[in-house]
């Protein structure tokens, strides 16, 4: 009688599992907010106020991009003014 004997080998991973993650994507940065400040000379087509909605109204001279984005239309001296509630526009006075 022939007895065969049976072996028990168990091949492990050469390689660890590793799981996937949910995290790890970001978007850009959007570079918002005040790039003139109250005081500040501007020139015609300059930046002044990048953001999102209508934080900040625009006053005399200043233009809004279809992005919100303020910007002066004159060269000038940049004025922030307060007006109603709560609310704050931006204005480019002459120089």
């Amino acid at each position: 009688m022939l007895l065969i004997k049976k072996i028990n080998l168990q091949f492990f991973a050469s390689k660890k599992g590793v799981g996937s993650t949910k995290n790890g994507r970001d978007s850009n940065p959007k570079y918002l907010g005040a790039k003139k400040s109250d005081g500040e000379f501007a020139k015609s087509g300059q930046i002044i106020y990048r953001q999102r909605g209508t934080k900040i109204y625009p006053g005399k001279n200043v233009g809004l991009g279809r992005d919100h984005t303020l910007f002066a239309k004159i060269d000038g001296i940049v004025k922030f003014t307060k007006f109603g509630d709560n609310k704050t526009k931006v204005s480019v006075i002459a120089k």
